[in-house]
């Protein structure tokens, strides 16, 4: 298995455990490092991934019921949430292209999830990547305008 998938797995299990039981993520990592063992950069890449998806949970849940057609953030099952948590934070903070992190989600909801969760979650995180281009075009320097007295 890839480093990175298994990372993500890692944080995965972990904002699982920050959602259901609401200590800080501190503890959480503690508690988890305990018992799960990985190669240093694999550990690294899902506290990255975890930490960013603790601190952006109320950011990533705002774009969650914006794109989440017909479905309240709070009525998802909590894998799905989880699983669009990390990759929404995963998308915002890392230089992972975008259709390697959809994948990615993918294929953890396919092995942690229900069938009914993938299509499910490709078309909420299309919709947020849509999203998030378009913010990112709007907010890059404009080229200032050619000089024609030259």
């Amino acid at each position: 298995m890839a480093l990175r998938r298994k990372s993500r797995e890692f944080a995965l299990q972990m904002i699982f455990q920050w959602e259901m039981r609401r200590i800080s993520p501190t503890q959480i990592a503690a508690g988890f490092w305990r018992n799960a063992r990985a190669a240093a950069p694999t550990r690294e890449f899902a506290m990255q991934l975890f930490e960013a998806a603790a601190a952006q949970a109320e950011q990533v849940d705002a774009l969650l019921a914006r794109h989440a057609t017909d479905w309240r953030v709070d009525r998802m099952s909590a894998i799905d949430r989880a699983i669009l948590r990390l990759a929404v934070a995963e998308l915002r903070t890392t230089g992972t292209p975008p259709k390697v992190v959809i994948n990615e989600a993918l294929e953890i909801a396919k092995k942690f999830s229900t069938d009914e969760a993938v299509p499910f979650i490709n078309g909420v995180l299309d919709a947020i990547r849509v999203e998030l281009d378009e913010v990112a075009k709007s907010s890059t320097t404009r080229l200032p305008l050619q000089d024609k007295s030259k």
